[in-house]
This record gives C-alpha cells, structure tokens and sequence, in this order.
C-alpha cells in the first residue's frame, strides 16, 4: 500500500506591488532637519527634548516616549539605552540605544525624577505651556479674567504621565500650525517655511544622516536592525558601529 503524503505550505506569500488591488502604503520620507530645528522654539522643553533624541538617535517614537532613568546605563563614555518594549521583543532580539555627548547633555534634567518615572512627562510638558500664556498675557492681571479662572473644574481628559504616539503627534501638528500661523502673518517668510511633518519621519531623518557620514551597514545598526542569524560577534560588532555613530553625531 503506497501513501501520498502532502506537504503543506503554512506562509501566505507576501502581496507583490503593482500585482494585486490592495492599496499600497505611502513611504515614509525623512524631513530635512532644518524644518525640525525650526520648530523647536514652538515647542515646549520636554517635547523639544524628546524631538532631538530621537533626531540623534533614531528611535522610534514609542522607544523615546517610553525612557525611563533605570534602563539608562551611564557607566561608559556612550549611555545605552535598553527599551523595556520594542518592535522585534517578540524574537527574542535585545534593542541598544546608544547615546553620545549631545544626547546625555540633553537628557541630564530629566533623569533627576524617580528611577521608575518616566522622563518625558506631558503634565509637566503641559504646565511649562501654561506657564508661558500667563508670561505673555497682554492684559494687565488686574482686568480681565483671572489666571486659571477659565479652565473647566472637571475635564474630560487631562495629561497623564507617559505621551503615547497619538498625544506626542498631536503636539506636533499643534506647533506646526502654530509655525504656519506665524508664516501667513509675515506673509508667507521664506525663513519660517513650515512643511506637515511626523514624529517616525526623524527616525528616517537619523538613518539618512548616519548613510551618509558612514554607510548603510552602520545606520542599520544605529536604528537597531539586526539579522537573525547574526553570531554573537557579528552582533558585538554593529553595537560597536552604532556606538560610533552616537559619538560622533549623538
């Protein structure tokens, strides 16, 4: 008696593009730093922190939005970052976040908290904000409402601990508005040209800028691309290269 044994395939084959009706995604570009060191100032010192990071870096926003000081290793000349979530936790792979000279000066104010709290915190964020508005009230404290007095007793939503992708893109379009606004009241400044941006393009921004002072080998190991059959040494190796990277750029 024969038996046919059938093997059979468990992967769908990926969609091929141009090959099928779903609908293609748009590619995320990277935007030219200029525009991003252009809408520092409408932004408020936490969030401009977190925007230049992750320019340094290139994190993903989740990665960034999530640092707390305990899973900072400072003993060295390059602070790594060790992410307690991230996208290839699942395989098992360890993501390092290296961080260099400019980052560390950037970051020192927000690791004096609690070693648990997060660094970025959008109460704080949203208090500087506040604070700013009533420094730059026109009208006189004496007249007009008093400082606080317009603010619902018990809103629906107020700032939590941690930004989330959603809140930390927010505030983005938010200062880019802002930016457009000040463009059309100088009817139309080239200086303050203002493009719609998102906060994952600065991770594309980090990896073009790292092509082209190194090579693609080296900005895949800063942005944490690994390959699953890598050796221990080979591993070694990238995290080295992305060491550099952050010493030089970081």
């Amino acid at each position: 008696m024969f038996f046919t044994v059938f093997k059979l395939k468990l992967t769908v084959e990926g969609l091929k593009l141009g090959r099928c009706t779903a609908k293609e995604s748009v590619p995320v570009k990277p935007i030219d730093e200029k525009y991003v060191y252009a809408l520092l100032p409408y932004l408020t010192p936490v969030l401009s922190t977190i925007v230049q990071i992750q320019l340094l870096t290139g994190m993903r926003p989740s990665e960034v939005l999530q640092m707390k000081p305990k899973d900072i290793d400072r003993s060295s000349e390059v602070w790594h970052y060790y992410p307690e979530r991230h996208k290839n936790l699942y395989r098992g792979h360890e993501r390092i976040v290296p961080i260099g000279p400019t980052g560390q000066k950037l970051l020192l104010p927000f690791l004096l908290r609690d070693e648990d709290k997060y660094c970025f915190s959008p109460a704080e964020s949203e208090k500087y904000r506040r604070d700013k508005l009533t420094e730059n009230r026109t009208t006189p404290l004496s007249c007009g409402n008093t400082v606080g007095s317009n603010r619902k007793e018990n809103p629906q939503k107020t700032p939590g601990d941690v930004y989330d992708f959603k809140s930390y893109g927010k505030a983005i379009r938010r200062a880019i508005n802002a930016a457009r606004k000040e463009i059309k009241a100088n009817k139309g400044n080239p200086d303050l040209d203002m493009p719609k941006w998102t906060p994952y393009q600065l991770r594309h921004t980090a990896a073009t800028k790292a092509r082209k002072l190194f090579n693609y080998e080296t900005a895949g190991a800063l942005l944490g691309h690994s390959n699953m059959s890598a050796t221990a040494i080979y591993a070694e190796r990238i995290q080295g290269l992305a060491d550099e990277v952050a010493r030089r750029i970081g």
